[in-house]
């Protein structure tokens, strides 16, 4: 009865399943894998947040396939503030970046038809393209003394069937930017092989050392699409509003853009009251912004002074983003690790797998987590792997 493309093995993993069991339990749980910015106690301008969607204009339908023109227009104001001149006229609006992408995959994909993602990265990636009948080939990442893109394997999976390349910009886990020059020999390598290029930003902004790396939505050599949204960028994933951006030559771009408004057009999924509060909730990131990455760098600190007084365990570079990657004895697979760090720490951490790390010994922790917190909960993880 079903589409095979729904065939996912939707059994419980092994953590899932001690999780739920270790809460069943009642026994004290720290958990480093925490990401909802809204369960993390920040503190939220909540008379603005909640005036902001009592617009009167949202009892008014006024359909637009790419999104209302004013609200588009406030998105390319947020890129004009951090040096990038973008025109409304190239933004679609839609409800999260996993729609935009979505629309993307249906725009540039034949069923079959190939995205180059990169590796290690965000596992939704597997589902979106399920769902849109796309494959998805790896390229990976290198690390040596930081994050750094591998060209010659990039163009190595290029085969016929592929349509486009995945940027996640930072990466979420490893927290690195693509540097400039890495974005013009790739923005230069998908023009000559005629792919567009995906650029995901959606934690652009929050730089560790307060600068953010360029925008791939300057980059013009090939067709790019860039993805961001206000999930992260202030912090409200549950007002769900996104967009997408378009750059590159004038008519790739001119005819993606035609293309992508019947899509758009075919569902108008974006909400009025959100699309009128948009402005608004704008104003809101800098406050928001302010307090998480106070809050990454002292547990940034306070983990690499428990890194300091061992030997075991290390952290990779980081640069940006909310979560960091953990160098760890790979004396067992990072899901057996993960199990022990649960059953006897109490501590709950995403094992590297499920980035799509290609060895063991990586872990993953969240750096948004409350400070007691992630301070109790690193002490145990690194207690474990010293004794």
């Amino acid at each position: 009865m079903f589409a095979t493309r729904t065939n996912w093995n939707l059994a419980e993993n092994r953590l899932t399943l001690a999780l739920a069991e270790h809460r069943r339990s009642g026994r004290p749980l720290f958990d480093l894998t925490l990401s909802n910015p809204t369960e993390c106690g920040f503190t939220y301008d909540e008379s603005a947040i909640l005036a902001a969607l009592h617009s009167s204009a949202s009892l008014r339908y006024e359909p637009a396939a790419q999104g209302l023109l004013s609200v588009r227009e406030a998105v390319a104001a947020y890129y004009r503030q951090n040096n990038a001149n973008i025109s409304a006229a190239d933004l679609f609006l839609t409800t999260s970046t996993s729609e935009a992408y979505s629309y993307l995959f249906r725009l540039l994909c034949n069923p079959g038809d190939e995205i180059l993602v990169p590796s290690p990265s965000y596992p939704l990636f597997d589902f979106l393209a399920d769902i849109n009948d796309v494959r998805l080939i790896r390229y990976p990442l290198l690390y040596d003394h930081g994050w750094q893109l591998d060209l010659s394997s990039f163009e190595g999976a290029i085969t016929p069937r592929t349509r486009a390349a995945i940027v996640v910009h930072p990466n979420n886990p490893t927290g690195h930017y693509t540097k400039s020059t890495e974005q013009s020999q790739l923005s230069a390598l998908c023009a000559k092989n005629n792919l567009a290029i995906i650029a995901d930003e959606v934690f652009l902004d929050f730089a560790l050392q307060g600068i953010a790396a360029p925008t791939f939505a300057v980059q013009n050599a090939a067709l790019t699409f860039t993805l961001s949204g206000i999930s992260k960028l202030c912090g409200l994933p549950q007002m769900k509003f996104a967009w997408l951006s378009i750059s590159g030559p004038a008519n790739l771009k001119n005819d993606a853009r035609v293309r992508l408004e019947v899509i758009a057009d075919s569902y108008l999924s974006m909400n009025a009251p959100i699309q009128h509060a948009l402005p608004a909730l704008l104003a809101t990131p800098f406050t928001f912004q302010s307090q998480l990455l106070t809050r990454i760098r002292a547990n940034l600190a306070a983990l690499d002074e428990q890194l300091a007084a061992q030997s075991q365990c290390s952290r990779l570079a980081f640069e940006a983003g909310w979560n960091v990657v953990l160098r760890v004895p790979a004396a067992a697979s990072d899901e057996e690790l993960a199990l022990a760090l649960l059953a006897q720490q109490s501590v709950l951490v995403h094992p590297g797998h499920f980035y799509d790390f290609s060895q063991d010994g990586y872990l993953v922790l969240s750096l948004i987590v409350p400070e007691k917190n992630f301070a109790e909960g690193t002490h145990r993880l690194v207690k474990y792997f010293s004794e």
